[in-house]
């Protein structure tokens, strides 16, 4: 960890720097694995239907605002934006990942009755976010472990 010639503090003081920076890496690690799994579409074994792409492309990630729902309309694959944006994520801050297509709060509650355009559903939700959303404590253990194997991988110690 450190060299034996640094002072009790400049120890104290370097460890802590690296749990900063492990603290950071876990939280990204699992805001990584939230969106990807969000997005795992039924046939992978995730619990999004998949037909166009349109809805899983909708998903967006900031760090001052909720993605608003949109109307219809074509979605390009966001998942560079969403990783540059985690991976710029910071601790304190908030991540809001959100999903835009006008259909997507249909696909995962469900929906029963007739819709704006007069078209009647008995639709039922896929509950893709909310499943997500209860496995946060499991996908931080997750994380932390990846994190910890990369960080016990890295460097060797200075001799």
């Amino acid at each position: 960890m450190a060299e034996n010639n640094l002072s009790f503090a400049a120890q104290v003081s370097e460890w802590v720097q690296a749990e900063k920076e492990r603290e950071a890496a876990v939280l990204r690690t699992a805001a990584q694995m939230v969106a990807n799994n969000v997005r795992t579409s039924v046939a992978e074994g995730g619990r999004i239907p998949v037909d166009t792409g349109n809805l899983k492309n909708s998903l967006m990630a900031s760090t001052s605002t909720m993605p608003r729902v949109e109307g219809e309309r074509e979605y390009p694959n966001q998942s560079g934006e969403i990783e540059l944006i985690i991976s710029n994520l910071d601790i304190g801050e908030t991540l809001y990942l959100g999903f835009q297509a006008a259909y997507g709060p249909r696909m995962n509650y469900g929906f029963v009755g007739q819709d704006s355009l007069g078209r009647v559903y008995n639709q039922q939700g896929f509950g893709f976010v909310d499943a997500e959303a209860q496995t946060w404590p499991q996908t931080v253990k997750e994380a932390e472990a990846k994190v910890r194997g990369c960080f016990e991988a890295g460097p060797s110690p200075r001799t």
